[in-house]
């Protein structure tokens, strides 16, 4: 295994973002819908990283879709059978792009949306309340009495500078914990987990393993690489528990956060719900009739060699309670504090 002590932002993780290389191609192939779908299915088959995690039999669904392509057939129709064929991965990494159209997966889009553990005006009107401070990518401010520091992260899109991590962590060093709320963060930026994680003490841990799709087998895998914490300057560290809180619309970048703070950190623990998954780093490339695609072609790990592709789970479970939101409290975020008010006892 070789080791990997920081990885650079080469990707964004986004859940309709699109990375477009060119393919390589020894010649021009035909743009017909034909060529364009067999091109289609070939590349995934060759490089798509989630074949056994998520369950799918490639050649039955080639079986299912060949039949549905013509020579004769329309923009239209032909992008809803590629998008159809794509959806079957389930895997919100996985988009077609058409100058008219974007592929969603309808399963994904639910699972992130439809279960999604946190009402925000709840949060807003009573937790970050009307005196709430916004410092860079964050909405924060003291709760239980000045005991608990809530900060809320709605994107790891949005970027995170050391000097807005030094002022929060002074300004809440007084208090017994803190809260970073993820929930419904649907990713962004590696650079930006890696920066985030500067609230937690420096060290060497290692966090995960990683490898990328590298041959024409859906078993063949680079070699492993482990990826370990980044050391940072110690005035972004907060000296107390913090809780990290997630839901199914938490997804790539918040899963990789995830990962990397679960086990590692025996004075963080993750509340809520488990993620939304997309520990795949996506990539993509040209059709020959011009449109893109992407899909993922990497795999993640822990340490244990567990996949966490299909959600990261939390350490406590805890659902919202529809009950307690109609009275204007979030009872996930009540567990975090419970938690952490309660960790040096």
């Amino acid at each position: 295994m070789r080791k990997l002590h920081i990885i650079s932002a080469l990707f964004a993780f986004t859940l309709l973002g699109t990375s477009c290389e060119k393919a390589f191609m020894e010649k021009e192939p035909s743009n017909d819908p034909v060529t364009t779908f067999e091109y289609l299915w070939d590349v995934v088959d060759r490089q798509y990283s989630f074949f056994d995690v998520k369950g799918v039999d490639w050649d039955s669904v080639y079986a299912v879709y060949s039949p549905k392509v013509s020579e004769k057939m329309s923009d239209d129709s032909l992008f809803s059978v590629l998008g159809a064929m794509l959806n079957t991965l389930n895997d919100g990494h996985t988009n077609l792009v058409s100058p008219f159209d974007v592929s969603h997966n309808e399963e994904v889009y639910r699972r992130m949306y439809a279960n999604k553990n946190i009402n925000s005006e709840v949060v807003v009107l009573n937790y970050l309340t009307i005196n709430y401070h916004t410092t860079g990518a964050f909405a924060h401010n003291a709760i239980r009495n000045g005991q608990i520091a809530y900060l809320r992260y709605s994107s790891f899109m949005d970027a995170i500078a050391d000097e807005d991590l030094e002022y929060i962590v002074n300004k809440y060093k007084n208090t017994k914990g803190m809260i970073i709320d993820l929930r419904q963060n649907g990713g962004g930026s590696v650079d930006n987990v890696w920066n985030l994680m500067k609230l937690f003490p420096t060290g060497n841990r290692q966090l995960y393993q990683t490898q990328i799709k590298n041959g024409p087998k859906h078993d063949d895998f680079s070699e492993m690489t482990i990826v370990t914490q980044p050391s940072h300057d110690e005035k972004t560290t907060y000296r107390h528990p913090i809780a990290v809180l997630t839901d199914r619309g938490s997804f790539s970048a918040t899963s990789f956060f995830s990962l990397c703070i679960k086990s590692n950190f025996p004075d963080a623990t993750i509340v809520g719900d488990t993620t939304g998954g997309g520990l795949g780093l996506p990539n993509g490339g040209e059709l020959p009739n011009g449109w893109t695609y992407r899909f993922s072609i990497t795999r993640t790990l822990d340490m244990n060699n567990n996949n966490y592709e299909n959600g990261m789970p939390p350490d406590v479970t805890e659902i919202l309670d529809p009950v307690q939101t109609a009275q204007g409290i979030d009872n996930v975020i009540e567990k975090a504090c419970d938690i952490l008010l309660n960790s040096g006892k």
